[in-house]
């Protein structure tokens, strides 16, 4: 007699009168990487023959491993579940590890009974694991006190486990643009390890051809700290960091560089400089766009303006919507869905944003705003959920589907990108656009890793839109 697990409503025993010596139960389950993830988060079991790609590469098995204890977690589960099931006690457990398991392996666990005790209730099973060839992989035996009363319960609702690495989202962001000509950018006094290692690191990955502009001698003393090269690396002198401002702006004036990267200096000093640069105007208001990766949000989501728009009015705000419709396009969206943001989902006088919400909708109807959809006033619930905006009863073609996230003013837009950050464990980069060159302008508390996907956001930008 042979039983298989299922998804069921309920989990159902198997007492110790119904098992029969011969009896089995089968399990099946191909696995993934997020499975080693998973389980070495729990278990704190981070050996790097399972979790690190490189190492495990250069052991014997010539590539990662399955713990091999999840094949014994596998067998635990088929024996507190429902073979016997809820009521068994673990009393011992015997496992061989015959081959090794690997991401993509579809393990089918079985249990048979070999044998029953009646004086005590004990029941040995054989228990074999196989891969999808049918070789064994695991053996052993197990030895449980069977229940003696029937329990059906139902089966317990678990939270989903979100496995989520910024670091590695934006890795992979960052290797997919391979391939393309590097962008040639004036990296603006890059005067700590963040920013100059970030920089050097965008240039390995053929984002861009950085030209150093800051104090050669402290650029050359954190290279030299950090162990970071700059064999081959163009290097501006300069007297400090108003000087790194002006020297790159210019650079950017004269057409020798395609983009600006910000360093270690303040951003009112970049910014400063780049405004009294007339050559460096457009008939665009400037305006920054962030780009999240977040865990619970299937693609990336742009968000608009805030760092640099204190309260925009109407004509401000149709062009933070443009230059993020540039971007989303240059990123690949061909049509950007646009969710203008306020407090509610209906017009009205008493919230400001709302009435310029709508009147941006409006414009974007007339062609005055063009290569996107919009709609708004949107809620941030309705922007992000189709469930919210159907509970709402709220019909539209950007709710739970949108690309931008376009905020009333810089301090709800700081607030949301700061919670996206740090409560939603959102990994970002950021650009400024609206000048005749892309900026990528970081924080000084970001990553070389953050740094790096700035770059490239601003490379996209300054390639212009894909094709």
């Amino acid at each position: 007699m042979s039983e298989s697990l299922h998804d069921s409503d309920l989990i159902e025993n198997v007492t110790y009168d119904e098992l029969q010596v011969g009896q089995s139960a089968t399990l099946r389950r191909t696995l993934t990487n997020a499975d080693i993830q998973a389980f070495a988060l729990v278990s704190g079991d981070v050996n790097p023959a399972h979790v690190d790609p490189a190492y495990a590469e250069g052991t014997r098995f010539h590539g990662v491993i399955v713990h091999g204890m999840f094949a014994g977690a596998l067998i635990s589960t088929v024996l507190g579940t429902e073979f016997p099931g809820p009521g068994t006690i673990y009393m011992s457990q015997t496992l061989k590890f015959e081959r090794p398991v690997r991401v993509g392996d579809t393990l089918t666990v079985t249990l048979t009974v070999r044998s029953k005790d009646d004086a005590h209730h004990n029941v040995v099973l054989d228990c074999v694991v196989n891969n999808q060839a049918g070789e064994e992989v695991v053996s052993g035996e197990a030895l449980v006190k069977a229940p003696k009363d029937k329990v059906v319960r139902p089966r317990a609702a678990l939270p989903t486990l979100h496995l989520f690495d910024p670091e590695a989202r934006l890795q992979a962001w960052i290797a997919s643009l391979a391939g393309g000509a590097p962008v040639r950018c004036a990296v603006v006094h890059p005067c700590d390890d963040g920013s100059l290692r970030g920089a050097l690191e965008a240039a390995q990955h053929g984002l861009i051809v950085p030209v150093l502009v800051g104090p050669r001698a402290r650029i050359e003393a954190v290279a030299a700290a950090g162990g970071l090269s700059l064999d081959g690396v163009e290097l501006r002198d300069t007297a400090h960091s108003h000087d790194s401002a002006a020297q790159a702006v210019a650079l950017a004036a004269d057409g020798q560089v395609a983009m600006l990267m910000k360093g270690s200096l303040h951003t009112d000093e970049l910014m400063e400089a780049v405004l009294a640069e007339r050559r460096l105007r457009t008939e665009r208001r400037m305006s920054h766009v962030f780009r999240f990766e977040v865990p619970a949000y299937p693609k990336p989501l742009l968000v608009t303006d805030a760092a640099l728009n204190i309260t925009p009015d109407l004509s401000a705000k149709a062009d933070i919507v443009r230059n993020a419709v540039d971007l989303a396009r240059a990123l690949g969206v061909a049509q950007p869905k646009v969710a203008i943001l306020s407090a509610v989902e209906t017009v009205t006088p008493r919230i400001p944003s709302t009435v310029e919400a709508a009147a941006l909708c409006k414009m974007a109807d007339r062609g005055q705003i063009a290569g996107a959809v919009l709609d708004g006033p949107l809620a941030f619930d309705n922007a992000i959920s189709a469930e919210a905006a159907r509970i709402k009863g709220i019909s539209s073609p950007v709710a739970g589907q949108a690309d931008i996230l376009m905020v009333p003013d810089l301090e709800a837009g700081n607030m949301l990108a700061k919670q996206l950050e740090y409560l939603a464990g959102a990994a970002s980069c950021g650009v400024v656009l609206g000048a005749r060159v892309p900026i990528a302008l970081t924080s000084r508390a970001d990553t070389a890793a953050s740094r790096m996907a700035s770059a490239a956001l601003a490379m996209l930008a300054a390639r212009g839109p894909q094709a």
